[in-house]
């Protein structure tokens, strides 16, 4: 028999837990686009050191797990005085700031591949149209390659984004205690593990869902001057059809 009461309890303790894996996912996504930006610019840079440095980043956040990263940020570095007597000590000894972090970190990594393969993608024709009209370099950025490079790069960046909402999950790891972090505690107290997870991952399909429909729209509103348009009848069609 299925125990609604207890299913019903459980979702709610869950859903109260919501804000703090919204805010975690948030979080971490802005500061990671804006932290992309930072290293896609650095990656085509002309200069082979920040180039390099770029590449460098993207291999480690990328080729390390984010598990290890999480724990290397909020139990690694206070291990050192240096860091305890720092500025950003307050920051670091927080296990929500450490999360969050850790999450930006990891995804600027990949979010700055998918931007840079957004920029290689661009027809190169279209910039030299865009410079043979005088356009200055802000402008160009503005109207040409922002727009196409994002239009590009949307599909596998809305991937990207669904993955680190899953990986918000790691966070309760770090005694934040998120929906699977309150769901690991039901479970220690009652021992029904299958219905707590249950409702945990339909929390989480809940919101990948809504995620998908925005960026299906974010994507629909880039290319619908992309999309074919109704064919107009032929006058010559219309006219012989009023003849007959």
């Amino acid at each position: 028999m299925i125990d609604v009461a207890f299913l019903s309890d459980t979702m709610l303790k869950l859903l109260a837990a919501l804000p703090t894996t919204l805010g975690l996912f948030i979080c971490s996504f802005i500061l990671g686009g804006l932290l992309s930006l930072v290293i896609v610019t650095l990656r085509v840079s002309r200069y082979p050191v920040l180039s390099y440095f770029a590449r460098g980043y993207m291999m480690v956040f990328r080729g390390s797990p984010l598990l290890i990263q999480m724990f290397l940020l909020y139990y690694g570095l206070g291990q050192f005085s240096l860091v305890r007597e720092s500025v950003f000590w307050p920051i670091l000894r927080s296990p929500y700031s450490c999360a969050v972090l850790a999450l930006a970190l990891c995804t600027a990594g990949y979010t700055a591949e998918i931007i840079r393969g957004g920029l290689l993608s661009i027809p190169h024709g279209q910039i030299e149209a865009g410079l043979a009209n005088g356009m200055s370099r802000w402008v160009l950025i503005r109207r040409i390659v922002g727009p196409i490079a994002l239009r590009y790069a949307l599909p596998a960046y809305s991937t990207e984004a669904i993955l680190l909402v899953k990986s918000t999950a790691l966070a309760s790891l770090v005694t934040v205690w998120d929906v699977t972090g309150v769901a690991q505690q039901i479970i220690q107290r009652t021992y029904r593990t299958m219905e707590v997870f249950v409702c945990a991952a339909v929390i989480y399909l809940l919101l990948n869902f809504i995620l998908v429909r925005l960026f299906a729209a974010w994507e629909k509103r880039l290319s619908h001057h992309l999309r074919p348009r109704p064919m107009l009848p032929n006058n010559s069609d219309t006219l012989l059809r009023e003849r007959e």
